[in-house]
């Protein structure tokens, strides 16, 4: 077992301009933790995690993936590091050319063509995990539902057995029954596998079923952490006004 975070951000910081989207962010994810981040729409949750998956260069500040610091790396070293990532997208993101099982594979065979009965058997393996049968192994996207399309993307994340998985905003656009679905498979997949999660979301819901601790990020910066837990009780009155879903508040 590492003695190391699996993920940690020291000090991170990252401005557009003259807008500084993240301010000396700092917080750290253990191994086999689901940790979520919270925030308002603009507060920087979406930059923050394209400068982890190395999409975005920060302007300050280290980002450490077990221990190895990628801020400033190698492309080749990386890609190595990328290996470990999994990631569901916020629209699920599948390739609507492509059938259902291809979807789920492409992460293993970098869209080569591999040996189509061992990748359909993979599929199916990675579809069951999520509730899902063979009768939507030649499916295309467009014939399923949202919910289903969100599982398929979840299957897909899961397929190359990552250590770490990212979820954006997960249950966006699902009714209140297929949320719950998606968030019992977090929880599910999370245990199971022995994933690392990262989670970003508004929907206070999910984060209270999904996660073991939360940061709330505003005005790109982390003003709360702690266990799921003492979300409700936080003491602070921006957690407390975002929790509620309170218009007055110091959030305008």
């Amino acid at each position: 077992m590492s003695d190391h975070p699996k993920i940690e951000l020291q000090g991170v910081s990252k401005s557009f301009g003259s807008n500084h989207v993240l301010r000396d962010v700092s917080f750290s994810v253990e191994p086999g933790e689901s940790m979520t981040i919270i925030g308002g729409s603009g507060c920087g949750k979406s930059v923050m995690l394209k400068c982890i998956l190395g999409l975005m260069d920060v302007d300050a500040g280290k980002i450490f993936v077990d221990g190895e610091e990628i801020t400033g790396m190698k492309a080749a070293d990386h890609d190595r590091v990328r290996a470990k990532f999994g990631m569901l997208f916020q629209g699920g993101a599948l390739f609507d050319s492509l059938p259902i099982w291809r979807n789920i594979t492409f992460a293993l065979t970098q869209g080569r063509h591999k040996r189509s009965s061992d990748m359909r058997a993979t599929a199916l393996e990675n579809l069951e995990r999520v509730g899902l049968g063979k009768e939507v192994l030649d499916l295309r996207p467009s014939e399923l539902s949202g919910g289903m399309q969100k599982r398929v993307a979840l299957a897909r994340a899961i397929a190359p057995r990552p250590e770490i998985i990212f979820f954006d905003e997960p249950t966006t656009g699902l009714d209140p029954i297929r949320t719950d679905v998606i968030n019992k498979l977090i929880v599910e997949l999370v245990k199971d596998l022995g994933i690392t999660a990262l989670t970003i979301t508004h929907d206070m819901g999910s984060v209270e079923k999904i996660s073991d601790r939360v940061a709330m990020l505003f005005e790109g910066r982390i003003i709360w952490s702690g266990p799921v837990s003492e979300l409700r009780h936080s003491g602070d009155v921006h957690v407390d006004q975002f929790v509620q879903g309170r218009a007055e508040g110091p959030i305008s």
